[in-house]
């Protein structure tokens, strides 16, 4: 009975949601600081939005199978919200209360997690980090290929060796339906097509056929799809690429791509990788008509997600990353009781002062075990001030990676570090 009430009373983690230590958040924080540096580099501003928003907000704007993944409830105020789908839509609400004020065109970039009710498996959880840049007030092509042109630069910052950028176009696709003559059922029809990269022509196929499309017009959609041709806007999308130093190799024309979302407009794009199977690690496109949905101004709009969860899992798996420290403490200094603790925490500050990462061990514990701390935590050093060094303002300085040892004035030790 006590054994029973134990497992119910079991701390866990939700479904869906993870925890990160230290040793996850240092590469984490390595894909976020280079994504961030990155955006900023081309020109993009830091913006942040809510995690709540109101239901009418967020909802008929990812489509059927979108909102049935949105985390939505009534809250104490008898209120319909919704948590945070994406970034998209919560910017789109921004730029529909904010565009008087906001310069045009206004790039933005915005790193926040967002949840939805997925069905996890590998690569996709109920709660990610999402990392978005959006132009806004433009309808240049040049903003829709600098977009690509940021993927491109930061897979191969993240040492990518293969990548693909998908390129296709909603008008590509309304070109196909309507040049096959299908008027109803669209969206159904380019629902089953998205799914082409997973289970090919003969699996679409046997889909539209359950979705009662007729043999003949589906023989007809896919003669089609093999004759399309990008249109002119996204050629000139294109052609923009290798000026922004986007290498052919990196980017493709796939006239399957649809990205499920329904505000789509023109371009569209998702990079893939073909090591591990974890599908895209990133999607976006261009969507003219989302601020006007919500009641704003008539403001055209492009950008992409680039997923950092899956990013991160693709780089852990294929041994991607650099060797990160696993702190970035530099220095840790032993605690040797209270007649030598002032001179510690007095050099600690200056080294603080001096942007050095030091830490102070709380504690009086035997050497051996603050040693040992040291080491599990990666701490490159180890400062020490016992009675003699105390008595000399000395300091002892231990290399944790060779075990040397060398005594030098207190006055020298920010020297060592800079």
């Amino acid at each position: 009975m006590l054994k029973s009430t134990m497992n119910q009373n079991k701390v866990q983690t939700l479904k869906g949601f993870r925890d990160f230590l230290p040793e996850a958040m240092a590469v984490r924080n390595y894909v976020k600081n280079l994504l961030i540096d990155t955006f900023e580099t081309f020109g993009f501003e830091p913006i942040e939005t809510p995690t709540l928003e109101y239901s009418s907000v967020l909802m008929g704007k990812y489509g059927d199978e979108g909102d049935k993944l949105v985390y939505s409830f009534t809250d104490n105020g008898d209120r319909q919200i919704g948590m945070r789908y994406d970034l998209t839509v919560p910017t789109a609400k921004v730029l529909a209360m904010y565009s008087q004020t906001i310069p045009m065109p206004f790039k933005r970039y915005q790193i926040q997690p967002v949840w939805r009710a997925e069905n996890t498996q590998k690569g996709r959880y109920r709660e990610v980090l999402q990392c978005d840049i959006d132009t806004f007030g433009t309808n240049s092509p040049i903003a829709d290929a600098e977009i690509l042109a940021v993927i491109n630069t930061v897979l191969q910052k993240l040492n990518f060796k293969t990548f693909t950028i998908l390129i296709n176009s909603r008008i590509v696709l309304n070109n196909i339906l309507k040049a096959c003559k299908i008027t109803e059922d669209k969206n159904s029809i380019l629902q089953s097509l998205d799914k082409f990269s997973k289970i090919g022509q003969d699996g679409v196929t046997k889909e539209l056929i359950g979705k009662n499309i007729p043999k003949a017009k589906i023989t007809v959609l896919f003669k089609y799809i093999k004759q399309a041709q990008p249109d002119e806007y996204l050629q000139n999308v294109i052609n923009q690429l290798k000026i922004l130093g986007v290498s052919k190799n990196n980017y493709q024309f796939d006239p399957t791509i649809v990205r499920g979302l329904d505000y789509y407009t023109g371009p569209i794009f998702e990079t893939v990788v073909t090591k591990p199977k974890i599908g895209s690690i990133t999607g976006g496109g261009r969507y003219d008509n989302l601020i006007k949905s919500l009641g704003g101004p008539d403001i055209s709009a492009v950008g992409t997600t680039i997923g950092l969860d899956r990013i991160v899992d693709c780089i852990t798996e294929l041994n991607l990353l650099p060797n990160l420290p696993k702190t970035k403490t530099k220095v840790l200094f032993a605690n040797f009781g209270d007649k030598t603790v002032n001179q510690s925490l007095k050099l600690i500050t200056e080294l603080r002062n001096n942007n050095i990462a030091s830490s102070f061990y709380p504690d009086n514990d035997k050497l051996s075990k603050q040693f040992k701390y040291a080491d599990s935590l990666g701490i490159p050093f180890v400062a020490m001030i016992g009675t003699d060094e105390s008595k000399n303002n000395q300091v002892t300085l231990k290399n944790m990676a060779t075990g040397e040892q060398k005594t030098i004035n207190q006055s020298n030790l920010l020297a060592q570090f800079v």
